[in-house]
């Protein structure tokens, strides 16, 4: 038996730093069965739990941790599918401690219940079992168009199968899973392990997907809806476009944007010997950003092979990251250089990086994000010798869909424009969500804007 301690979590078992910094094998190991059952028993099970109210898509959390206290693993992942069809994948990588468990009641006075941790072995415990979702309602006879099979493109698309609509996801690449298989690493979160099984029991609801067709290009929104039948669109096409500062030398061989560096790495294999992928391995590499992607390329340039150093022009405080995944990085060896920002990136005589110019900064009055703004240090610029720079700034959704969309109505950053509460756009019979409409975010955060639109074109095709 495991002694809990109420005020404290049970640890949960991870690779060691030194050697996972070597590998693309998963950092943490999860619980299993007994410790599960052990950090369960610290749930309050609170009448009012404030836990579904920090959740994106209302989980009834206390529901199903009380399933895994008495060993109903089977009926904690009945309640879990109840709200999500990616649990497996959320219990990895969504950041709990900003939304459920920096809701729980039991954080106040110690430790949240671990409930991503938990969430992740129950969905575990069900994908080893062979439990699969049931669909029950009858078919509706009417088409829907879902483009992007990102989270939240996933989402809508299984919520309105069991909804019983006929659903198809179009994906421009070649294979399913959006940000979920081109973004985020195999060491946060296996493909083969994790993402396939959940994407395919998004199409054992009925969900059909088609792959390599481009929206905007192979076909267009007004052709679904006019000439192919579809009584209605959802648009998750995610934001895959990605920023750069606009300094001198950006342009040079051996400047990645962190997009085209993980895909490269994730989707196209790179970082395995027996794919012919290969991507430039960089014997020192910066990495440009403070969020969570530039903590995925520096961990992930670190496992190729570089010493790594993360350029952020904020302190500490203010990195946007998740606090584990920056924990992490620092325990596998990446160098962070704070209060400093890139002005230049230099190049030799044959047009390849071999360094970059950084100015020091410091933190001035809060901008219009709450955060303290930046400033520059007159005089402080130094240089660090590099041969790799991997720009993580931020990304902006394709103009392709909305240029090749009539009236459909975009904002000053590229934006579509959606209703947060139906996902409902300027376009009759379009809806939206997911990073499409709020710019690069969360996979939880899209998952809740997908839910959220199937209800909404549900109400729209009840009419």
């Amino acid at each position: 038996m495991i002694e809990v301690d109420m005020m404290k979590k049970v640890q949960v078992r991870e690779q060691d730093p030194k050697v996972r910094a070597t590998n693309f094998d998963e950092v943490c190991l999860g619980y299993n069965e007994e410790e599960a059952m052990a950090e369960s028993t610290r749930c309050l099970n609170c009448k009012n739990p404030k836990c579904v109210e920090g959740c994106p898509v209302s989980i009834n959390i206390p529901g199903f941790i009380q399933k895994v206290k008495s060993g109903e693993f089977k009926e904690a992942a009945d309640i879990i599918a109840e709200s999500s069809a990616l649990p497996a994948i959320c219990g990895r990588v969504c950041p709990q401690e900003s939304q459920c468990e920096g809701k729980c009641i039991r954080g106040i006075k110690g430790e949240s219940v671990s409930i991503g941790k938990l969430e992740r072995f129950t969905a575990d415990w069900a994908r080893e079992h062979g439990i699969k979702p049931e669909v029950k309602a009858e078919k509706k006879g009417k088409k829907v168009a879902v483009i992007g099979s990102g989270p939240s493109g996933l989402t809508c698309a299984g919520d309105l199968a069991k909804m019983g609509y006929d659903v198809t996801i179009f994906e421009a690449l070649h294979k399913a899973g959006g940000v979920l298989v081109y973004g985020i690493p195999e060491f946060r979160l296996p493909k083969d392990a994790v993402v396939q099984p959940e994407i395919e029991n998004v199409k054992a609801l009925g969900v059909k997907i088609e792959t390599d067709v481009v929206i905007g290009k192979s076909v267009t929104i007004d052709e679904l809806l006019e000439e192919e039948g579809f009584d209605a669109v959802f648009v998750g096409s995610g934001a895959g476009l990605p920023k750069f500062m606009g300094i001198p030398g950006e342009q040079a061989l051996g400047v990645f944007s962190a997009n085209e560096f993980l895909t490269r790495n994730n989707l196209m294999k790179a970082y395995r010997d027996d794919y012919d992928t290969p991507i430039a391995r960089g014997k020192k590499v910066v990495v440009v950003g403070g969020g969570n992607v530039a903590m995925d390329a520096a961990r992930t340039a670190l496992r190729l092979g570089a010493e790594v150093h993360v350029v952020y022009r904020r302190s500490e405080a203010e990195l946007p990251a998740r606090v584990e995944e920056v924990h992490h990085a620092k325990e596998e060896g990446i160098i962070f250089d704070l209060l400093q920002n890139p002005v230049e990136i230099l190049e030799d005589d044959k047009g390849w990086v071999k360094g970059i110019r950084i100015i020091k900064m410091e933190l001035g009055e809060p901008d219009e994000s709450g955060r303290r703004r930046p400033v520059e240090v007159p005089g402080s610029e130094y240089e660090i010798e590099c041969d790799t720079v991997i720009m993580s700034l931020g990304t902006s959704p394709n103009p392709l869909i909305s240029s090749t969309t009539k009236g459909l109505e975009i904002n000053r950053r590229k934006c579509i424009v959606a209703d947060e509460a139906s996902g409902a756009t300027s376009k009759s019979g379009v809806y939206a969500g997911g990073d499409a409409v709020t710019g690069a975010a969360t996979v939880i955060l899209a998952m809740g804007a997908g839910k959220a639109a199937a209800k909404g074109i549900d109400e729209f095709l009840s009419k």
